[in-house]
């Protein structure tokens, strides 16, 4: 059992795939900072100095100063402003594995096939159009 899973793991699809899934982690943590750190205090600006992932209903009843607050109190809440920074990492995750996906297509396009348009006489064994019911090297029916 442990050679068969041997086996399994140390196939070229399984050891890409883990390659490819650790990348994916650490491009997520970089677009998540992206998102946060660069991208949404200028939009937080925009809509007079808010900090959406601050964003939050109060379900508890009682007020509370900020989200950190609340989650410090433990009442429930519902973090849409953190839900809205996730869907921006989402999108722009999804615009960037598009654009590398449809660059990859483009390079392993294979090019198109040539139409055959001449066959090898069985004779003769020269080149002679795919039309041709005679040889005309050697006058054989082909």
């Amino acid at each position: 059992m442990f050679k068969e899973f041997k086996d399994f793991a140390m196939r070229g699809n399984v050891l890409d795939m883990a390659v490819g899934v650790i990348i994916g982690a650490a491009f997520g943590k970089i677009v998540a900072s992206f998102v946060n750190d660069v991208l949404m205090p200028p939009i937080g600006l925009l809509f007079g100095k808010m900090n959406f992932s601050s964003l939050y209903i109060n379900l508890s009843g009682q007020p509370y100063a900020s989200l950190t607050e609340a989650k410090a109190a433990g009442a429930a809440t519902i973090n849409y402003g953190i839900f809205f920074n996730n869907i921006l990492d989402f999108l722009i995750v999804a615009a960037v594995i598009f654009l590398f996906i449809r660059q990859m297509n483009k390079f392993s396009k294979k090019p198109a096939e040539i139409p055959v348009t001449e066959k090898e006489c069985p004779y003769c064994f020269s080149s002679i159009s795919i039309k041709a019911k005679r040889c005309p090297n050697c006058t054989s029916e082909v």
